[in-house]
């Protein structure tokens, strides 16, 4: 007996592309009827997520191929997207967040380069703009054999320092939930009084404002005017990063301890978190304080570690803000954060190092 094609067999008004679709219909009725079963809840989509704005600068970092040597001594270079406001946008997407950066870029190659990686890891581009007569700034980063960095700028004028106040997004500015700054920002006209403005905007429309200094000292003209302009807006911030290298310069103390960091607090402080490399962050709040233990992992770059930290720290508050005031709960946020922090110290380069979410919670499992 000769067998008959299969659409033969079917009923006449089932073809392959109906059946095609019974079948996607039926098995998105049986997810759902588990879901049900086992009371799980669906995953919020990335657009019921609450935005975080990234502010300042971004650039290309140019890290030496072997570590423990200067510039100079270097056989060449991996070339890495970097800025510590745009590595902050692009950990807060890879751990499932949403967010949008604004500042300024070359109009050229680096420039677009650029602004096609923040697209390409699903960061709003809307606050981007491009100068046709700055490049985009570079930066070259000695890796020294303990891991840590020193820095060689070429931005004279960069791009980013050309931003003006009538060049910003401020209907993008005032959708955040959370804005995100640096001091670099502050260096010079016209981008000093770019910052200034979206800061007092986003406060304006009731964003939560989160700063990290970001000390670079030889962008600076001296050691006493990065201090007086990083502390200008010091009093602005309610979520306050920096590193135990930048509480020491902040403070001119060279003991890091609660005293030392107090010192920093002011009225409008919600948290002030201190990160301490290998040894974990301290945090202070109103009512409490403590610390959180860091995690063991094979660093051989930590450019990118703080911005990963707060990148993380920041995805996991954006859209319950009451975490800041449970004790418990923030450490569990910064534990999280640590790990991020971690896992970007185990490549060279910063974005190209930054976790996605199932990393993080893979070495939380594993420790």
């Amino acid at each position: 007996m000769t067998s008959k094609p299969l659409n033969h067999v079917l009923h006449p008004y089932i073809n392959y592309t109906n059946l095609r679709s019974l079948i996607l219909i039926s098995i998105v009725f049986l997810l759902r009827s588990l879901e049900h079963k086992l009371e799980l809840v669906p995953m919020a989509s990335n657009l019921d997520k609450g935005l975080i704005v990234s502010f300042g600068e971004m650039l290309i970092d140019f890290v030496p191929t072997q570590s423990g040597v200067s510039l100079a001594e270097s056989t060449g270079f991996l070339k890495a997207p970097g800025g510590a406001p745009a590595n902050v946008a692009i950990a807060v997407t890879r751990l499932g967040g949403r967010a949008a950066f604004v500042g300024k870029l070359g109009d050229d190659e680096f420039g677009h380069m650029l602004a096609g990686i923040l697209r390409e890891n699903g960061v709003e581009d809307k606050g981007i703009n491009f100068d046709k007569g700055a490049r985009t700034a570079l930066a070259f980063v000695t890796l020294r054999s303990d891991g840590d960095r020193e820095f060689m700028f070429y931005r004279n004028p960069s791009a980013d320092m050309l931003l003006r106040p009538d060049e910003l997004n401020l209907e993008l500015i005032r959708s955040a939930k959370v804005f995100h700054y640096g001091s670099i920002s502050l260096i010079t006209e016209p981008c000093r009084s770019a910052h200034l403005k979206a800061m007092e905007v986003a406060k304006e429309a009731g964003a939560l404002l989160s700063y990290d200094p970001n000390l670079r000292e030889p962008l600076w003209s001296s050691p006493e005017e990065a201090r007086t302009q990083i502390m200008s807006i010091w009093d602005k911030a309610e979520i306050i990063k920096v590193s135990d290298v930048e509480l020491e310069f902040l403070t001119q103390n060279k003991t890091i301890d609660d005293e030392s960091a107090m010192s920093l607090w002011h009225p409008n402080l919600k948290l002030l978190l201190v990160t301490l490399g290998e040894k974990g962050c301290r945090y202070y709040t109103k009512g409490f304080h403590g610390s959180v233990e860091a995690f063991d992992v094979n660093a051989v770059d930590t450019t990118g570690a703080g911005d990963s930290f707060i990148g993380a720290f920041l995805s996991q508050i954006v859209d319950d803000q009451t975490v800041l005031e449970e004790e418990e709960r923030l450490r569990k946020v910064l534990r999280f954060a640590n790990a991020c922090g971690a896992i970007t110290t185990t490549k060279k380069g910063a974005i190209p190092a930054l976790p996605s979410e199932c990393d993080a919670l893979s070495l939380l499992k594993d420790k």
